[in-house]
């Protein structure tokens, strides 16, 4: 009897996200520590910012972009662009901390007991950006805003879950929780407490740079200049780049006053107490 094609397909794709998950496993102790959030929630901004700062401590002999700040800030996979193969950082003439980052639910097999970062977000603010990511970027979703809010794969359900399983996670791990809206209004203190919580010195210096390069303007332009490795997309439409607009509070010139209530309301009633006081660093009371 012969097996139809789509159901060896199904199989083929579950071995390899078994073995993908094994090898992530052996990967995770070499992991000096994790930098999580939900898509959409500043990672792009923080990764090339901490990419820049470490470039120059380490003395690398790059200037990193958008393309290339995965080799100092890998992604927690197997890419061969993105991922912890391309993590310049452990050699004979350099030692950087491993800062894997991921967008991945939490789960203890791979996670539990790591010293963790978590980047969290006003959920208003990602759910618009996350919008114009999957209908303009990813081009998966094609209905209204109103829509997408209530959408169970994409939305508000999905952002939930994501700051729920993760809040209850980190419960007995080493972990520092920071927000969006810090970074924005006092980046510099906010990667002070990076860098003291990965246990590294400041350089002033290297850390004003870092900070120069990675001001908005002047990634949207790099973004414009040479895309984001593994992904293929109109970088003419600001609306579909990854950096594209970075404003706190933002939500307000795309929602409706019901829209932007109706997200609150769902997570007022869906996130559990963990998630809420993750959320309180955004400056929003869900309680």
């Amino acid at each position: 009897m012969q097996m139809a094609p789509e159901f060896v397909k199904n199989i083929y794709r579950r071995v390899r996200r078994m073995r993908n998950l094994m090898l992530l496993e052996q990967a995770a102790p070499s992991v000096d520590a994790f930098l999580v959030s939900y898509p959409k929630s500043g990672r792009t901004w923080l990764r090339y910012l901490l990419s820049c700062y470490f470039a120059q401590v380490a003395h690398l002999d790059f200037e990193p972009d958008l393309r290339t700040t995965f080799r100092v800030l890998p992604n927690f996979d197997r890419d061969a662009e993105r991922g912890l193969p391309v993590f310049v950082g452990r050699s004979d003439k350099i030692s950087l901390p491993l800062i894997a980052v991921s967008h991945r639910q939490f789960t203890a097999q791979l996670f539990a007991g790591h010293p963790v970062i978590i980047l969290v977000r006003d959920p208003r603010d990602v759910c618009v950006s996350a919008y114009f990511h999957e209908t303009k970027h990813k081009h998966r979703f094609s209905g209204s805003i109103a829509e997408f809010i209530e959408d169970d794969t994409y939305g508000i359900p999905a952002i939930v879950r994501y700051h729920n399983g993760w809040a209850t996670g980190i419960e007995r791990s080493r972990s520092l929780v920071i927000s969006y809206e810090d970074m924005s209004s006092n980046t510099d203190a906010t990667v002070r407490q990076i860098l003291e919580f990965l246990g590294q010195p400041v350089d002033e210096a290297a850390l004003a740079k870092a900070i120069e390069q990675a001001r908005f303007s002047k990634m949207q332009k790099t973004e414009k200049k040479t895309g984001i490795p593994g992904h293929d997309y109109d970088r003419s439409d600001e609306d579909s780049l990854r950096v594209r607009k970075g404003k706190v509070g933002g939500f307000s010139d795309t929602l409706s006053e019901a829209e932007a209530e109706r997200i609150i309301e769902i997570c007022r009633d869906t996130m559990g107490p963990e998630a809420k006081t993750l959320m309180h660093r955004s400056g929003i009371a869900l309680d």
